[in-house]
């Protein structure tokens, strides 16, 4: 599925794409620009850049972001994820080896284990660590002190951070979706450095299908240059976008296969909503969690969806799109299909 996390064979092609300064970086304007003001205080001052919280669906420039951070300070990018620090000792292992002014990433920060973020705390506001060492009546608290640094964290889902660690972040920044033309300047750039020949259309045709996604759009980027230099001798047009694309599953719209599964279960199952969202994962035998993050904000973006206290909901645009009639004299559906 193109709208998944990156497979690890395709981690290298991202790292090689990524924009190393904000100079480079296209779209989240405003998120940039405060982050760039931040960083050149930072510097002029000789110190760390505040912490920074970085919230949005996947794939939008989070990690990136990070990095940019990194190179902008000229200090070391450190990054781990939530689930990769089980223990309070992996994170006291990243921690103590972190350099003045480093910046360290923790991506899905949501997920780290509550004993390791109550250790966060003081280390994020004092720059210190508090570990109790013996127990009973010989248990004894020593502080360890550590270089400034700047923790960069991202999450899909802000709403599962405890308010004590939210509190902590002094800058927070909600990227977007990207716009098309943004998109295409991406496209247009990546396939530079993939030195790819790719046209002003064929551009636009691989950013309209990218669901308004860098990670995605340099995905299939990929995959259009890999059907181009088999079938047209590799040069990218409208033309070619558009069969590869349509080969690979992706519609005019950026759907996959996973997206008209979840629409068609609504409409075919429970006709046309609402419906719970663990109802509709039962059903097409997928996981509520990927549903939540990676299907729903486009899907709600574009407006195929609906989200209403009883559950979800698809709406006229959605049935127009598959081609469907949605259903005549179902309770509640008027509003939408009148």
């Amino acid at each position: 599925m193109l709208s998944q996390a990156p497979a690890p064979e395709e981690v290298q092609f991202e790292r090689a794409l990524r924009p190393k300064s904000f100079e480079e970086y296209v779209g989240q304007d405003q998120a940039v620009q405060s982050l760039r003001v931040s960083v050149l205080a930072a510097r002029q001052r000789g110190e760390c850049v505040d912490h920074v919280l970085l919230y949005g669906p996947p794939g939008l420039g989070k990690t990136t972001l990070a990095g940019i951070i990194a190179n902008e300070m000229e200090t070391n990018l450190v990054t781990t994820s939530g689930p990769a620090i089980e223990r309070g000792a992996d994170l006291m292992g990243i921690l103590t080896n972190l350099g003045a002014n480093d910046v360290m990433f923790i991506d899905e920060v949501h997920r780290l284990p509550r004993a390791v973020e109550e250790l966060l705390y003081p280390a994020m506001e004092d720059f210190s660590v508090n570990f109790v060492v013996d127990k009973g009546m010989h248990a004894r608290t020593l502080k360890y002190a550590l270089r400034p640094f700047t923790l960069v964290a991202a999450t899909t889902r802000p709403g599962m951070l405890s308010a004590p660690l939210r509190e902590r972040f002094g800058i927070f920044h909600h990227l977007d979706f990207y716009s098309e033309d943004e998109l295409t300047r991406i496209v247009t750039r990546s396939a530079t450095i993939l030195e790819a020949r790719v046209d002003a259309a064929g551009a636009r045709e691989i950013s309209r299908r990218a669901r308004g996604t860098p990670r995605i759009a340099n995905r299939l980027l990929r995959r259009v240059r890999d059907y181009a230099q088999i079938k047209a001798n590799g040069v990218i047009t409208e033309t070619i976008a558009q069969a590869s694309l349509t080969s690979e599953g992706v519609d005019a719209r950026g759907l996959d296969k996973l997206d008209r599964r979840f629409l068609e279960a609504i409409m075919d199952v429970y006709k046309g909503g609402p419906v719970g969202l663990e109802a509709v994962a039962a059903t097409i035998n997928d996981e509520a969690e990927t549903l939540s993050e990676i299907v729903e904000p486009y899907l709600l973006k574009i407006g195929f969806i609906a989200r209403e206290p009883r559950g979800r909901r698809v709406t006229r645009e959605a049935y127009a799109h598959l081609e469907r009639q949605p259903p005549a004299g179902s309770p509640g559906q008027g509003a939408l299909f009148e």
